[in-house]
Parts: structure tokens; C-alpha cells; sequence
């Protein structure tokens, strides 16, 4: 079994676990927390939290609904169209899984033609330099030693549009926003697609510090001007590329009893990087490339030398979204595009993505407007209700189990089964029980899932937050979702606020 196979398989065994820890905590919490009272109605309890002087001025969209019957129990503003953030991963993975399948994976190819050695991508997000090495092991197995022609990077099966024209160009340098390529890698273990780690461990006092690229690749050269401070001393450490550029540049004082700090920075060109991974791999592995690393087209005829497949979608939807990856999202709505209409763009998948809500889930698509897959742009729009169609449909079909305990749970400190939720309604009715979706961009927050009640009712929410001044209120989201869970007011004390400042999606900062 692949390092790739054992860290999936892992995952999903901590997913499965969590989901069974979250059918014992629903039930211990029913038992232990105090019988839902008389007083105060779910509308009264939940209009009182909304009260907070926070959202003075915001836009509020929130929809409280049976999840069997899709019984609306409560209603406050939730037409209203609201940006989403990662909440439009709920549309998307929705789809992916119901037009790709839970089954669908991702195919790497390399072929051999005229003196040429290609490699073509499909967008496998789970390339990362181990699988590339595989590649290279399995060419020089075949008894290749030499490529005398060039080393050539196919990623047609997406278009040469790298990153969403309505991203924050501010945003580019960041691995949230890194772009998209059919031909790709991940530096790490939780597939952060079209990134490359920038690793720093201090030197000797007053000098340099050390700096090492991984995986190890010429596309980006390192401009280190940072020093090794005093043990002790704060580090100022800063690690930018200016976008447009391969220039990544360390600077700052980092102290001499400091551990090692990675970084990660988006590759200028995703698919030359994947290349030049490759083709390090190559030499590894003793097979010499006569002629330069380009782009083409992998020809009909070329002859196949070797493939390899990712893991089923099932498997990858835990990282994906446990930790609201966008470039894996992305790459998948590029993905649904080229199956639906044989175009991988994000014009398709999107359509295909509109289609599939409407006519299988019987969404109201005149109500949202996607312009990406992962909801990064601020242009996305939806409303509560329509998120709340989504989750009612997507009990009914068969990937459901794989895709609920893909999505974050509360309280649940692994990364692998908490994700964006692991630090939030901790020692709550909601921990442990509630799986949702988290969202967070500059003005925008937002939560939406599922959430069982003490008297064993599933329940289905949205809640969306816009335009509200400070630090994104998730506390109040929090509030909100443990009303539900523990069926009265009294539980919502042991909310804590939120910390002020949060503009972007916890993982995308680590911050989680």
C-alpha cells in the first residue's frame, strides 16, 4: 500500500470513527444535558442570539428546517441571497459527487513517441513528489535509460486558464488560491495542489538562515535575506512572492533555538512544476532526458509506458473537505466540466454544476450565481434556503454516508474528522454531532449542515452572516447550532466568542 493510500485509508478510518463518536455523543448528550424546557421557543431562543450588536447593520440569512420532512421550523432572512464563502462547496461536492461518482478517479499517463517522453494529467490532486518517483520507477522498469527527444507536460484535459478572474489578485501568492492545472503537485500530506513548501530552520546567530524547497524544484528561486537571531528573540519571519514573478523572498530575523517553520507559496506555472518534479524523478531513477522540459500534446499514437490512478473521490472528500481545500475544488469542477461536455473549464463545470442542483435535487438555481467551484470569489451568491435544499436532497442518494462524515465535525480535535470545526462548540450537545460546512471570507461567514436534536431528530441549517463590522462572529453561528442541539437556551453559555480579526477559512491559515 502507497504512503498516499495508508494516509487516505487513515483518514477515512478516522472519519469512520468520528462518525460513530458522533452517533455516542448525540446520544450521551441527550441524556446528560438538561431536558429542552417549555419556555422559549426555538424562534424566540434564536431571534435573542441574533440580537447581538454585532450584527448591527449585517445581512442575516438563517433557515432551520426538519431534515426529513424539510419542515421549515425557523425563518430569518433565508431568500435573501448572502456570499457564501466555502459554504459553495456544499453545491459543488453535492455534484461531484453525483456526476463524477464516489468511485471516480483521477488518471496520470505517461507515454512515448518519436523520441518524446509525455506525461498527461487528468488533474490528480493527490500527486505528490512519491507518486511522481513511482512514475519515474516504473518508466526506468521498462528498460528506458534515455529520452533523446524532450520531457512533455500535457494538461489539456483542462484549459490554460490557471486561476478565477474574480480571485483577489492579493490572494494569488497564497496556497488557497494556488492555480489550477490537469497536470499538478502537492507538497504535502493534505494535497495542497500547485504549492510548494518553503522550508526554514535557523543558522548560526547572525547568519543566514536555512532555507529548503519541497519538494525539491527550479521553478521558484529562493532570495534569502533573512539572519538567525538572538535564542529567544521574536521571530519576524516573512515569506513572499510577489505574484508574476519566481521569486520567492525570506526575510526577517528568525531565532537561533527556533524549530524548524514551513511556509508554503503557489508555483508560478503548476504544470512546469509538476514537470520538473517528474523529470528530477527521471534522473533519480537513472533515466537521463536528452532534450528540454515543455508543454504539448501527448499524440493518439504515442505509446503507453506506464499510469497511475488516485484513490476513489470517496476517499479524497476527506481532505477535501474537512479542510475546505479550494484548489481541490476547483480542480474537480474543471473535472465535472470535462465529463459533462468534454470542456475542462470553469464555464462548464459550473453549468454542469446548475444542472445537476436543479434537476436532481430540485434547487432553485435562478437563486444562486457560482463563479467558482469553492466560493474564494466574493461574487459568489446563494441563499439559506436553497443550501438547505441541497442538504435535504442529498440524504437520499447513495454516496450520502461517504460525503457526511467528509464534512467537518464539531469539537472533534483531529484535523482529520474535526477540520474546520475541530476548535468550535467543544464540550457541547453540538460536539460531536453536528457535521457542517464552514465559511469565512473578509465580510462573510458562514455555517450550514446537520445537527440531531435531544429527542433524536436530524435537523438541516444555514446560516450566513454578510456585511457585519469587526471579526467574523462565528460564536454566534456556534450559539445558534448548539440551540438546536441541546433544546434549550442555557446550553449556548459555554459558546466562547469568536477571537476577532478571522477573514479567511481557518485552514487556509492553519489557524484552525
Amino acid at each position: 500500500m502507497s504512503d498516499m493510500h495508508k494516509l487516505l485509508a487513515g483518514g477515512l478510518a478516522l472519519v469512520l470513527s468520528g462518525a460513530a463518536l458522533a452517533g455516542t455523543a448525540t446520544a450521551s448528550d441527550a441524556r446528560t444535558v438538561t431536558a429542552p424546557r417549555a419556555a422559549g421557543d426555538l424562534k424566540t431562543d434564536i431571534d435573542a442570539i441574533l440580537a447581538d450588536s454585532r450584527l448591527d447593520g449585517a445581512s442575516i440569512g438563517v433557515s432551520v428546517r426538519d431534515a426529513g420532512t424539510g419542515k421549515v421550523l425557523y425563518d430569518n432572512g433565508a431568500s435573501g441571497q448572502e456570499t457564501p464563502g466555502s459554504n459553495n462547496k456544499l453545491e459543488t461536492s453535492t455534484a461531484a459527487f453525483g456526476i463524477l461518482g464516489a468511485k471516480y478517479r483521477f488518471t496520470t499517463k505517461v507515454s512515448s513517441r518519436n523520441g518524446n517522453l509525455y506525461i498527461k494529467g487528468t488533474g490528480d490532486p493527490t500527486m505528490r513528489a512519491a507518486e511522481y518517483d513511482a512514475l519515474a520507477a516504473a518508466v526506468a522498469a521498462k528498460g528506458i535509460t534515455k529520452v533523446t527527444g524532450n520531457l512533455v507536460a500535457d494538461d489539456t484535459y483542462f484549459d490554460s486558464e490557471r486561476t478565477n478572474p474574480d480571485w483577489d489578485p492579493s490572494d494569488l501568492p497564497y496556497s488557497y488560491a494556488a492555480g489550477i492545472s490537469a497536470l499538478t503537485v502537492a507538497p504535502d500530506d493534505v494535497y495542497d495542489i500547485g504549492s510548494i513548501g518553503v522550508n526554514i530552520t535557523p543558522g548560526t546567530e547572525g547568519q543566514p538562515v536555512n532555507v529548503a524547497v519541497s519538494p525539491p524544484t527550479s521553478v521558484i528561486k529562493i532570495d534569502n535575506e533573512a539572519v538567525t537571531g538572538p535564542a529567544g528573540s521574536a521571530s519576524t519571519l516573512s515569506v513572499d512572492r510577489t505574484n508574476g514573478t519566481n521569486i520567492v523572498k525570506v526575510t526577517g530575523s528568525y531565532p537561533s533555538d527556533a524549530a524548524e517553520s514551513d511556509h508554503l507559496t503557489t508555483a508560478p506555472d503548476p504544470t512546469m512544476y509538476a514537470a520538473d518534479v517528474f523529470r528530477n524523478a527521471l534522473k533519480a531513477h537513472g533515466v537521463q532526458v536528452a532534450g528540454a522540459t515543455v508543454e504539448g500534446t501527448m499524440p493518439s499514437t504515442a505509446a503507453t509506458v506506464t499510469e497511475t490512478q488516485s484513490p476513489p473521490l470517496s476517499q479524497i472528500a476527506t481532505p477535501w473537505l474537512k479542510l475546505s481545500n479550494n484548489p481541490i475544488t476547483e480542480t474537480v469542477t474543471k473535472a465535472i466540466g470535462h465529463k459533462v461536455s468534454g470542456r475542462g473549464t470553469w464555464a462548464a463545470g459550473l453549468a454542469a454544476i446548475s444542472a445537476y442542483l436543479k434537476n436532481n435535487f430540485g434547487v432553485d438555481t435562478s437563486q444562486i450565481k457560482q463563479t467558482d467551484g469553492s466560493g474564494l470569489a466574493a461574487t459568489n451568491k446563494t441563499t439559506p434556503e436553497q443550501i438547505t435544499n441541497v442538504l435535504k436532497a442529498a440524504q437520499q442518494q447513495s454516496w450520502f454516508s461517504t460525503w457526511y462524515n467528509a464534512l467537518p465535525i464539531a469539537g472533534e480535535p483531529d484535523p482529520l474528522v474535526g477540520g474546520t470545526l475541530a476548535s468550535r462548540m467543544q464540550n457541547t450537545a453540538a460536539a460531536g454531532n453536528l457535521h457542517g460546512k464552514t465559511g469565512t471570507l473578509t465580510g462573510v461567514t458562514a455555517l450550514s449542515g446537520y445537527v440531531t436534536d435531544p429527542t433524536g431528530e436530524k435537523l438541516i441549517f444555514s446560516i450566513m452572516f454578510n456585511g457585519y463590522q469587526g471579526g467574523a462572529p462565528k460564536d454566534i453561528e456556534d450559539k445558534i447550532a448548539v440551540r438546536l442541539a441541546a433544546g434549550h437556551t442555557d446550553a449556548v453559555n459555554a459558546v466562547r466568542r469568536a477571537p476577532s480579526g478571522q477573514r479567511l477559512e481557518c485552514s487556509w491559515t492553519k489557524s484552525c
